[in-house]
């Protein structure tokens, strides 16, 4: 399994960004995936998951209304567009594939089977 995340860098507070996580080694669409975070100072956050189908989605409080996670089963990526960003996302984010006994939203890291390396967001002035 490689999950390889791409898009980050720096922006402005109140910029845009788009995440994608490309995967390979697994049958993409019969798998959930999230996306998650490792801030600085208080470590790993989950950030939001989409099921199998693409249809079903969960964030968590910090980010909803501003982030949208979609998924494109065709070519096995997901993606994280993430809007009205603070300096407070700065952190590196990363994809995960959660394994098969992990529940729905798939929100503990202690299910997360895979995780990419991660992309830098510095949201700065």
């Amino acid at each position: 399994v490689q999950l390889v995340e791409s898009g980050g860098g720096v922006v402005p507070p109140g910029g845009s960004l788009i995440l994608s996580c490309t995967t390979s080694g697994f049958t993409f669409n019969t798998s959930p995936m999230t996306w998650l975070r490792h801030h600085p100072r208080m470590g790993i956050e989950w950030l939001s998951s989409i099921n199998s189908a693409g249809d079903d989605v969960a964030y968590t409080d910090s980010v909803k209304g501003r982030f949208t996670i979609t998924s494109d089963n065709a070519n096995s990526v997901v993606f994280l567009q993430m809007n009205d960003l603070r300096p407070d996302d700065t952190a590196v984010y990363s994809c995960a594939k959660p394994n098969t006994r992990s529940t729905w939203p798939h929100s503990s890291e202690y299910t997360w089977a895979y995780w990419g390396q991660g992309t830098q967001v510095t949201v700065s002035s």
